[in-house]
C-alpha cells in the first residue's frame, strides 16, 4: 500500500495557491486581489512561504496519510 497523503495535499495546495489563479497576495493594486492571473516576485515569495508552511502543517504536526489498495 502506497501512502497518496504527501502527494494529494501537495498538489492540492499547489493549486490553490499559484499566485494570481484564485488568490494574489500582494496584488497589483490592492493587498489582496482575486483571480487577475497576474502574478510579480514578491507575490510568489509569499506563496511559497505559505506553501512550505502549509505542507508542514499537514504533513508534519497533523500526519494526513491516505491509503489506495491497487
Amino acid at each position: 500500500m502506497a501512502d497518496w497523503g504527501p502527494v494529494f495535499v501537495s498538489v492540492v495546495l499547489f493549486i490553490l495557491l499559484t499566485p494570481g489563479l484564485l488568490i494574489q497576495i500582494p496584488g497589483k493594486n490592492r493587498m489582496v486581489e482575486f483571480g487577475n492571473f497576474q502574478t510579480s516576485g514578491l507575490s510568489i515569495l509569499i506563496h511559497s512561504v505559505l506553501y512550505f508552511a502549509l505542507v508542514c502543517i499537514f504533513l508534519l504536526a497533523i500526519g494526513i496519510h491516505m491509503y489506495m489498495d491497487g
